[in-house]
């Protein structure tokens, strides 16, 4: 793996690439944090040979981004795992793969990347069978990721958040769910609501909306990146564009909805899915 000499030993950028080096190695850390941790599974999953993955992997830990964890002793064996210094490229991974899909797959704006017939779609729906990383679940649960909502009298949403596609809609999701919330659990499904907000923003805005189900935060995005999902960027901050998973007590996802234009009627249509599926 050929290397570069770094002119400018103060500049965070060049350094950064000094240790990241390559395509490749991007690929390897997006895919590890997916949850793809073994040798022969990151090989299969990127096509790249065993003498390249090797080289790579080997850097990454030596350079303290990941760590190897043994799993087989005979032969040796190991998980590679992100370190909280890896970990901090998460949001720079959620960065790039929204500068992609905007700016790269789509035509630069937030309403064509979010289309039905949009890169970004068949990947959400490619989801379906996916198990969800480092999630536990007792009983099939709706997961539905929003952008953001804030209970009154609070720091919240950042100017011209009604003018974002999509963005507008996030009270009314939330208490329309709250309001099926008996529904749900008649036909076995327990319901969460995911964003990239705060907890102290999230529980403020359930406890104003008496939600009878929990708010999660993903604020270090660890979620986003593990399921490469969709997001764009407001004030300065990452957020879910709103959708919703189905998964089953495994933690697999077995139904998606992306995009989601009518938040309520979204609502009646998991509702519908849940009954299906019992």
């Amino acid at each position: 793996m050929r290397r570069v000499e770094l002119v400018d030993a103060d500049c965070g950028i060049e350094q950064a690439l000094g240790v990241l080096t390559d395509w490749w190695t991007f690929l390897v850390v997006r895919d590890i944090a997916g949850g793809v941790t073994r040798f022969e599974a990151l090989q299969r999953s990127l096509g790249v040979s065993r003498r390249a993955l090797t080289e790579r992997l080997a850097a990454l830990v030596e350079h303290g981004v990941l760590r190897r964890e043994p799993y087989s002793e005979h032969p040796p064996r190991h998980d590679y795992l992100l370190t909280p210094k890896g970990e901090g490229l998460l949001p720079v991974l959620i960065a790039l793969q929204e500068w992609g899909d905007r700016h790269v797959l789509g035509d630069g704006s937030l309403t064509a990347t979010a289309a039905p017939t949009s890169a970004e779609a068949s990947r959400v729906h490619g989801l379906i069978g996916r198990r969800i990383p480092a999630l536990r679940l007792e009983t099939w649960t709706v997961l539905y990721f929003f952008p953001g909502a804030f209970a009154p009298d609070t720091p919240g949403y950042p100017p011209g958040w009604g003018e974002i596609p999509g963005a507008a809609g996030c009270t009314l999701e939330s208490m329309t769910y709250a309001a099926r919330a008996a529904d749900f659990t008649a036909a076995g499904a327990e319901i969460r609501g995911i964003s990239t907000q705060r907890p102290d923003q999230l529980e403020a805005f359930a406890t104003h909306a008496q939600l009878p189900f929990p708010l999660l935060s993903d604020q270090d995005v660890k979620l986003a990146a593990s399921l490469r999902l969709p997001t764009f960027r407001a004030a300065g901050e990452d957020r879910f564009k709103r959708l919703t998973l189905l998964a089953d007590p495994t933690a697999t996802i077995r139904t998606v909805q992306f995009p989601i234009t009518d938040p309520a009627a979204s609502v009646t249509e998991m509702l519908s899915a849940v009954r299906a599926r019992s």
